[in-house]
């Protein structure tokens, strides 16, 4: 990832000098003071960049919020329930939380997620039963709240192993990335002299933009993950309640 961002910062370097120097070769042959809309399109294309590592994190963020709420409100109905199925859910769903945090660790996932599965087996299997004994509102709520579980479970799943950002899609952002840069050399270009501490620092901005992107990708893994919060503090809640 390291070498990805050095690479990245290089070649941003590059281009941009390239945009300078093009623009000083051309007003060498015709001057002029005006960069012709260049700002405001260096400007655009930086906003994209920023804008979609930005969604990447919020859809994420998001889905954990999402599977948090599911089985906080799932918790919740599982109190109306009748002897034994009521306690037992609960019990299951305390679980449950603690292994949709073990998942995170590489070396867990796949044993958590396996007995994620298995509870969702149990506590729908409990769910028909009492489906049959006790057909009421408050039942069939918790049953639409314990659906919502599975299915939050299956986006997660699905978002975070299956889901993934096409290389295709990477290379033009790079590609995005390198003519905003471009464009930005070409505008400086207009000046008489350039802000070196500014070139520098945008150039290290869209580099860790572009990094972010890459690293959000991978979700479970690398440089940053995506927070946790919801799910810990339901974890908290739970494991605190009687």
């Amino acid at each position: 990832m390291w070498a990805l961002y050095f690479l990245t910062v290089l070649a941003m370097l590059v281009t941009m000098e390239i945009g300078y120097r093009l623009t000083k070769a051309g007003q060498r042959k015709s001057p002029d003071t005006t960069d012709a809309g260049v700002g405001a399109m260096s400007g655009a294309s930086l906003a994209f960049v920023v804008g979609f590592a930005s969604n990447i994190a919020a859809e994420r963020r998001q889905l954990v919020i999402a599977e948090a709420n599911a089985i906080g409100t799932t918790w919740l109905r599982a109190g109306y329930l009748d002897e034994p199925y009521g306690p037992e859910a609960r019990d299951l769903l305390r679980e449950y939380t603690d292994l949709r945090l073990a998942a995170l660790d590489p070396a867990q996932t796949a044993a958590a997620l396996a007995r994620s599965e298995e509870i969702h087996n149990e506590l729908w299997t409990s769910a028909e039963v009492i489906a049959v004994d006790s057909p009421t509102d408050i039942t069939g709520l918790y049953i639409r709240s314990l659906n919502d579980v599975i299915d939050r479970h299956a986006e997660r799943v699905t978002v975070g192993r299956a889901i993934r950002v096409p290389p295709t899609v990477l290379l033009g952002i790079y590609v995005v990335a390198l003519f905003t840069t471009f464009l930005v050399g070409l505008q400086t270009g207009y000046g008489e002299r350039r802000n070196y501490l500014a070139m520098v620092v945008l150039v290290l901005i869209l580099s860790v933009v572009f990094l972010l992107i890459v690293d959000l990708d991978r979700s479970h893994e690398g440089l940053l993950r995506v927070n946790q919060q919801a799910m810990i503090d339901l974890q908290r809640q739970l494991n605190a309640a009687p």
